[in-house]
């Protein structure tokens, strides 16, 4: 079977002890390339430790919108920008968007730091993989303003209906479905009509403790689920399915096939 890519994860938040066996489930599932997405500066410094450890892990940098307690000053802007010049395996910037929970940082601190993120994908030549919480008009608006379309990127996680995912396809962002597909009528409908050849695929991996079981944590291994929902809605194949997120993905980021491996290799 074709081996399957993730284009979203935050294994950086899981203990290091347990990256070897979450990344030996991820083989056993033919899960062979996985992005593990920063949500600050120290948590994409410890993405790029792992993707320079893992040959299957590959890293994008950023600032969460929900990780902003202060303005993006210029520092941590260049800490970004050398994070990314320094190491092959950031091969994106990612996780940046908008958040608009009642709890969330201040909006202008955020549209402040989206935009000099975007403008930090421009310069650098790295897609964007952006977050939206209730914030789809907004988040959508910055990216036509800031011109991402000039190196496009995902939609991540995305649970928006079909015109946004439309808007968002339109601007060159591919539409990343995850385990919420499983089980929102919704997202299944929006789902069924998407192009294939403008789907990616992803996990959103990441320590569940709120959860009764540990086996229950969503991990890159479940992405089978998504990739099989998928083909289930859409009446095809679904090594089919397989086959094209992961071309697609792969050619957003500019890789070739060869950047599948096996998920323990180091």
């Amino acid at each position: 079977m074709p081996q399957l890519a993730d284009s979203h994860t935050h294994l950086d938040h899981f203990p290091p002890d347990e990256i070897p066996e979450v990344l030996q489930r991820a083989a056993a599932a033919d899960v062979g390339l996985m992005i593990c997405a920063g949500t600050t500066l120290q948590s994409s410094r410890a993405c790029v430790k792992l993707a320079s450890r893992y040959r299957a892990l590959y890293a994008g940098v950023g600032l969460h919108p929900m990780d902003l307690p202060e303005p993006l000053d210029d520092g941590t802007y260049q800490a970004l920008e050398e994070l990314t010049q320094e190491n092959p395996k950031v091969v994106c910037i990612s996780e940046i968007g908008l958040d608009f929970l009642p709890t969330s940082p201040d909006r202008e601190v955020q549209f402040k730091a989206f935009r000099r993120q975007i403008g930090l994908a421009r310069e650098l030549r790295k897609p964007v993989i952006f977050h939206s919480r209730e914030s789809y008009p907004e988040v959508l608006r910055i990216l036509r303003e800031e011109r991402a379309d000039e190196v496009g990127g995902v939609a991540h996680y995305f649970q928006g209906d079909e015109s946004t995912a439309k808007e968002a396809m339109d601007l060159g962002f591919f539409i990343s479905l995850a385990k919420p597909l499983l089980r929102l009528p919704e997202l299944q409908e929006v789902a069924r009509n998407l192009p294939l050849e403008r789907i990616v695929l992803e996990t959103d991996s990441a320590p569940q403790p709120w959860k009764k079981y540990r086996r229950n944590w969503t991990e890159p291994c479940h992405l089978p689920q998504v990739a099989e929902k998928l083909a289930e809605l859409q009446g095809i194949p679904v090594e089919e399915v397989v086959e094209r997120t992961t071309d697609n993905l792969l050619g957003l980021l500019k890789l070739d096939r060869s950047a599948l491996v096996e998920a323990t290799s180091t």
